[in-house]
């Protein structure tokens, strides 16, 4: 595979999933069909500018002009799914947020404003949020995410943790 083919799978990789190491990339590659050594995966992470921002869990690679949430956003982000949130549900590249009547719009505009590289936009109702993932982001992962937001003050038996059958 060509260089430019090599290079635009790391860069849908980075996009999909916290990479932090370039031991990692390289395995990565490797099980994206790209035959590649550390040298290789060194030279294209030069190449492409990547830089590291915090993930999820860690520092992980991103492309240089990936979006970086001020950590006054992402609090911001979380104190409302806390407040607000009712139920995270996915489907698809969809989440669904439920919230008591009148606040699916408030929430909707912290998710908004914290300009998660993740989140496409939203569309809210009087209690009812749609959030649309990124393209190639699995729904179940962003929902996974916005729930650990919930998380940190909310049980695990609270509506906001439950799986619908």
């Amino acid at each position: 595979m060509s260089r430019a083919e090599r290079q635009g799978t790391i860069l849908r990789l980075i996009r999909e999933q916290d990479i932090a190491t370039q031991n990692e990339l390289a395995q990565a590659l490797r099980a994206a069909g790209h035959d590649v050594v550390q040298t290789t995966v060194s030279r294209d992470v030069a190449d492409l500018g990547l830089v590291k921002i915090r993930g999820e869990n860690s520092l992980a690679y991103a492309h240089p002009d990936t979006p970086v949430q001020p950590r006054s956003q992402m609090r911001d982000l979380r104190l409302a799914l806390r407040r607000w949130a009712l139920s995270i549900e996915s489907s698809a590249n969809l989440v669904v947020i439920t919230t008591p009547n009148g606040f699916a719009d408030p929430l909707a505009q912290s998710i908004d404003d914290a300009n998660h590289p993740r989140i496409l936009g939203t569309i809210a109702g009087e209690n009812t949020i749609l959030v649309i993932a990124a393209e190639h982001f699995p729904g179940s992962v962003l929902r996974d995410e916005l729930r650990s937001h919930v998380a940190g003050e909310t049980s695990r038996g609270s509506p906001a943790h439950t799986e619908r059958s």
